[in-house]
């Protein structure tokens, strides 16, 4: 391997050609040169590593190479070569994050002022344009609008937002997109072929995936893999050691644990994630990013061409998908957010990523309402829906014979569609916390109140109220039910988790939560006749 400049400076690409992506940028560049119709100020927007300063200088090397302006330059050339050495007297690179005064955009006026040095054009390059000072915009905005001949201006930003929309108006925009996971990977096999670096194919693919759509970061991983690994091939663990990442089997074991509900080996698995010497906030995103993965493979039935490593995981990363439902993983990726979102606010990392872990495994030991669906689901394993008969039981029916049992909503379902309906009216979700379902069929639902509660009974018939609790009711069991209620004795109901209220005790609890008054019949009698 050859020393000298870092790899991202070395295999910057020269000519349009070389560039990987960005089509419509080299399309409009290259139409522009074959006729005459450059523009005399450019803006390339796009997040770091995408390649804005190495489009700019491309475009300075068609314009003043020996043999331009061409869309091919020579590269071997005086001027070709000044301008990849960063030498070149004509194209003057400027960082705005240290050059944002009204001082330096008045030295950058007066220069610009005097014609090229050697080639046909003088060409600004401006890095991170949107660090300018409103007073340097200001200043800058006449000399944009109307530059002297052959001076051309490229103002390259990663927060477009930022740039006044005056100086939007007088510049060419290209919004440079992120290149995809094959096609970072295929920058880095090239340059490992080109400097002879021994890399295996699922070392390659998780450098491409960690660089998250930037070349530049991607060629610094591999430079310094090589000098990690020395003379040897790098490897897949050679890559999780450098970039600190979650060990990609452990972190399917976390999930394994999720599966088969076993809290117990969920902590054990955080443990060895933590004690591996990784930092637990890194772990919670790669836990991120994982679960990402799941919930993409679950909706496509597929792993998709940007998620594929290598086959194993491939394969393991599908089967993983088909045995967690989409409600578990969707409930994993929020209690990872909100594991995130208390460590940025002080919170240890280590702690979260364990309480992540036990929740997602162990619904029971995490009152949210998203955990006791997800319970629910795994109880009925199935929507509500009486099976249908068979033969044998055509036959009992014939028989004469004790009533078969009616079908009941599973005891954690009712529990939750009381939750729902609490967070909509307190006041009917404390009446129906007094009521259980006692049988259910193809178009309703009959809810039994105690015997003596026929005033909570009368509320809950209610228009609005019964349409409330039947909304509840189809959200958690996917069915649309209409609700009938009746009084049944409390030993023929099955037994409340919630202490029942009485109508006499019902109000006198309004009058004390809710600070109430209340009215009597001959009491609203005297007041609607006052009014």
């Amino acid at each position: 391997m050859s020393t000298g400049p870092s790899l991202y400076r070395r295999h910057r690409p020269r000519t349009f050609q070389d560039v990987v992506g960005q089509e419509h940028v080299v399309r409009t560049l290259a139409n522009a040169i074959e006729r005459d119709k450059v523009h005399h100020a450019y803006l390339f927007v796009g997040s770091r590593g995408t390649g804005k300063t190495s489009m700019a200088k491309i475009l300075a090397a068609c314009l003043n190479c020996a043999s331009g302006p061409t869309t091919t330059p020579c590269g071997t050339c005086d001027s070709c070569q000044a301008i990849q050495n960063a030498t070149s007297l004509d194209v003057i690179e400027m960082d705005a994050a240290s050059n944002n005064s009204v001082d330096d955009i008045r030295d950058l006026r007066e220069k610009v002022a005097y014609a090229p040095v050697s080639g046909r054009h003088k060409v600004y390059i401006l890095d991170e344009a949107h660090m300018l000072s409103q007073q340097a915009w200001n200043a800058f905005l006449k000399t944009l609008e109307e530059p002297p001949p052959r001076t051309i201006f490229v103002l390259a930003t990663t927060e477009a937002q930022k740039v006044l929309p005056t100086v939007v108006d007088r510049c060419h925009r290209f919004d440079f997109g992120r290149p995809s996971i094959p096609q970072v990977t295929e920058v880095l096999a090239r340059v490992a072929q080109q400097e002879q670096i021994d890399i295996d194919s699922g070392a390659l693919a998780l450098v491409a995936r960690h660089a998250t759509g930037s070349f530049r970061d991607a060629l610094g991983t591999l430079e310094q893999l090589v000098t990690y690994v020395g003379a040897s091939t790098i490897r897949p663990a050679d890559v999780l050691a450098v970039l600190g990442v979650a060990d990609v089997e452990q972190l399917f074991a976390a999930v394994d644990a999720i599966i088969a509900r076993d809290p117990a080996e969920a902590l054990r698995t955080a443990a060895r994630l933590a004690d591996s010497g990784r930092d637990p906030g890194q772990v919670l995103r790669d836990l991120e990013v994982h679960g990402r993965e799941l919930l993409a493979v679950q909706v496509l039935k597929e792993v998709p061409p940007e998620l594929q490593v290598t086959p194993e995981r491939n394969q393991n990363l599908l089967q993983q998908a088909q045995g967690l439902s989409n409600t578990d993983t969707i409930r994993l990726l929020d209690l990872v957010a909100a594991a995130l979102d208390a460590t940025a606010n002080g919170a240890q990392a280590r702690i979260q990523l364990e309480l992540v872990l036990i929740k997602a495994a162990a619904p029971q030991a995490d009152p949210s309402m998203s955990a006791l669906l997800s319970r629910i689901e795994r109880l009925e394993g199935g929507p509500l829906i009486p099976p249908a008969p068979t033969e044998r039981d055509r036959e009992a029916e014939a028989e004469p014979a004790a009533p078969a049992p009616t079908e009941v909503v599973p005891d954690d379902a009712w529990p939750a569609v009381v939750e729902l309906v609490r967070a909509e009216n307190a006041m009917l979700a404390a009446l129906l916390e007094g009521a259980r379902p006692v049988d259910i069929n193809d178009r309703q639902m009959t809810v039994a109140f105690p015997a003596g509660a026929a005033f909570l009974k009368r509320k809950a018939e209610q228009d609005d109220h019964r349409r409330v609790a039947a909304d509840a009711l189809r959200k958690v069991t996917g069915r649309s039910l209409v609700l009938r209620f009746e009084l049944r004795a409390q030993d023929d109901t099955p037994a409340p988790t919630a202490q029942t209220l009485s109508g006499e005790e019902l109000v006198q609890r309004f009058v004390e939560e809710f600070d109430a008054e209340e009215l009597l019949d001959d009491q609203s009698t005297e007041t609607e006749a006052h009014h």
